[in-house]
């Protein structure tokens, strides 16, 4: 404690001084998702009960389901999700833990992000915003083809003697359960072909 004045040595430092104390400051990296998650549901639920029921015709509102009961429970059913993970979640490690063992695989260290593939994520955000773009312009099939076939290969896949038929079959099915069973309208390929 040379150079230091007398009185600096005596005093209590309140820095964390291993990965236990620092863990320990902060909530996990899972609580503030489950958090963030739990927001989210809660503000999906207030337009699904308070919102949404009164903009309903006379004659719907006698239907035992209305077009909000589905979004009444998927965000119910979100937010018992959220909160089982923001207050039951994985429980901190101990101290002795954290000082004789390095950071499991599974945890999330936000300071090493760029060590995760952050750049595949992006893509598929990118690829999701075209696909909702491209659904008119090019029809449900052949959006959906591309979308499958690019996200494949975003994701590593690199047979593409697989990727394009399985593509074509998944969007061919979905396309038929919706038009024709489902009887809702999509139209299948770009306005210049029909």
């Amino acid at each position: 404690m040379e150079g230091l004045p007398h009185f600096a040595a005596a005093l209590p430092c309140n820095r964390p001084t291993n990965l236990a104390e620092k863990k320990g400051a902060f909530m996990a990296l899972e609580r503030w998702i489950a958090l963030a998650f739990v927001a989210l549901c809660c503000i999906y639920g207030y337009a699904a009960f308070f919102t949404m029921d009164h903009l309903l015709p006379a004659i719907l509102q006698r239907n035992p389901i209305w077009p909000s009961t589905f979004p009444k429970i998927l965000s119910v059913l979100g937010l018992i999700v959220g909160l089982v993970v923001l207050f039951f979640g994985k429980p901190e490690k101990t101290a002795e833990a954290d000082i004789t063992k390095e950071q499991s695989a599974e945890d999330i260290d936000h300071r090493r992000l760029g060590d995760y593939n952050i750049g595949q994520a992006l893509s598929l955000l990118a690829l999701m915003v075209a696909y909702a773009l491209l659904l008119r312009p090019a029809g449900f099939v052949g959006a959906t083809i591309l979308f499958l076939a690019l996200g494949g290969f975003i994701l590593g896949e690199r047979k593409f003697h697989i990727l394009i038929p399985v593509a074509a079959i998944a969007a061919g099915t979905i396309w038929y359960l919706v038009q024709e069973v489902l009887g809702i309208f999509l139209r299948p390929w770009p306005a210049f072909l029909m």
